[in-house]
């Protein structure tokens, strides 16, 4: 059981939406928890309506009849510490600042007002989440900050400074299969920060992979105490916005907060024992490998499929990447051999079935080899869509029985999923090949295989997951 400050705050039986409206962020606000199914009170804040969303309205905080546990402030800053005293008379527990234009703006005065707010806030004991960012998107608990976010729940945890790097982030992993626990954007950080978030996930039972977007840190001796402690217990990645001259800057302007420089970063997050990650993609690879796989604590890959020269690129990007391309088991050719298979002593690691001319029971019978052969750790495995000279394949069952895995189930895989070229295909052929794709990797992430667009970024993603475990022994 949680013992975070965080947990008591995050399970609100009430939300005040302060500055609610018909349209922009204050609609934008109430809309996505109606959507998400919320099931506390909801109530929305702002004298110019008696009723936002088919809910009725209120002019100010403490008109409210009912307790209030969670505001989210959406007016402009000159207007949070009179909003402050309200929810001080109203026992708010907790308020999230979308508002903005505070210390990220440069100017002394705001600084000062920002300052201010949290020194009033602490004499209320209110905690702050912001200002300056998104807030919470907890899919168990009906809460979200976008429209369409996800209802599934995971097992990931994401802090990220950035509201809309959540947004990204939680997007692009759901189209892969991957669902969070909760996300936090948090801003300027100025009370909760990102120590606190990362403390509070590594004691997270609902989590089991965290992932942060981070700019800048407040506290760097504690950060660095906060990063190695979660990662010993479970994996951390984290990608660092800010870390050339040009994103400093931006990151003055967008969070105000001091980045410092990629060398030094990339040393301390790897000392730590955690993974870093160069971009949002890789940051949802990475996370990819994790949720899927199983432990991996070696790196002899066995790369099953391709042809001709994607299998010697295969060969060459996996070894790039830090993985051991081992050479084909001689055991396994001899198998091969004493089964009277034609391509025994041609097929090699990777296996490159374009020489099997079509004999598509040489692939499978070589694919079981080596997942059943200690030397390897894993295998990667490329996957493709119908072929349009071959009518069968354009059957969704046809072409998924090609792919049967059921004899591989002893050996954590990984799918990388070639896209066939569409110069030849017309619209209505072009409409059924993109609905074989789509059920193919439906029923690959059902199945729980993690798959990725092009070999490199398969062999980059589970080289830094092996070398999480590595690090850790």
């Amino acid at each position: 059981m949680s013992t975070h400050p965080l947990e008591e705050l995050i399970h609100p039986r009430s939300i005040a939406v302060i500055g609610a409206s018909t349209s922009g962020r204050g609609g934008g606000f109430l809309s996505p928890l109606v959507q998400q199914g919320f099931k506390g009170a909801l109530y929305p804040v702002n004298p110019k309506y008696s009723e936002v969303l088919g809910l009725k309205a209120y002019a100010r905080v403490r008109d409210i009849p009912g307790p209030v546990d969670y505001v989210i402030s959406s007016i402009p800053a000159a207007g949070v510490l009179e909003l402050i005293a309200d929810c001080a008379e109203k026992g708010v527990k907790i308020i999230h600042l979308f508002t903005a234009r505070f210390s990220e703006t440069g100017r002394k005065d705001a600084a000062e007002l920002e300052q201010e707010i949290l020194r009033q806030a602490k004499k209320a004991n209110i905690r702050l989440i912001g200002p300056n960012c998104l807030g919470l998107y907890y899919p168990a608990e009906g809460i979200a900050f976008n429209e369409g976010m996800p209802k599934e729940s995971g097992a990931v945890g994401l802090a990220s400074q950035s509201g809309q790097a959540v947004g990204e982030i939680t997007g692009f992993a759901s189209q892969r299969g991957i669902y969070f626990s909760k996300a936090i954007s948090y801003g300027n950080a100025i009370d909760f920060n990102e120590c606190d978030y990362l403390d509070y996930f590594a004691q997270d039972p609902e989590t089991k992979l965290i992932l942060m977007y981070i700019e800048g840190v407040r506290d760097g001796p504690r950060f660095l105490n906060s990063l190695r402690a979660a990662a010993t217990v479970k994996p951390v990645v984290i990608l660092k916005g800010g870390r050339g001259e040009a994103g400093t800057r931006a990151t003055a302007s967008h969070t105000a907060s001091l980045a410092g420089s990629r060398e030094i970063w990339n040393t301390v997050v790897n000392q730590a024992g955690a993974v870093t990650a160069g971009d949002t993609e890789e940051l949802v690879d990475i996370a990819l490998a994790f949720n899927f796989l199983p432990e991996i604590h070696r790196r002899n890959v066995g790369v099953v499929g391709g042809s001709g020269g994607s299998s010697v690129m295969a060969a060459d990007l996996c070894e790039e990447a830090g993985l051991n391309v081992i050479p084909l088991p001689d055991v396994i050719r001899q198998e091969l051999k004493k089964k009277g298979n034609a391509i025994w002593d041609w097929i090699g690691n990777p296996a490159d079935f374009s020489i099997s001319m079509g004999d598509e029971s040489s692939a499978e019978e070589v694919t079981k080899l080596m997942a059943a052969h200690p030397d390897f750790d894993f295998l990667i495995t490329f996957v493709s869509g119908p072929w349009r000279r071959d009518p069968e394949s354009f059957s969704l069952e046809k072409h998924l029985e090609r792919y049967s895995l059921n004899d591989v189930k002893n050996k954590p895989l990984v799918m990388v999923f070639q896209d066939r070229p569409r110069y030849s295909i017309n619209a209505d052929e072009m409409a059924e090949y993109d609905r074989i794709v789509e059920g193919m990797e439906a029923k690959f992430i059902q199945d729980g295989y993690p798959m990725y667009p092009n070999i490199k970024r398969a062999a980059s993603a589970v080289s830094k997951m092996i070398g999480y475990y590595e690090k850790k022994g």
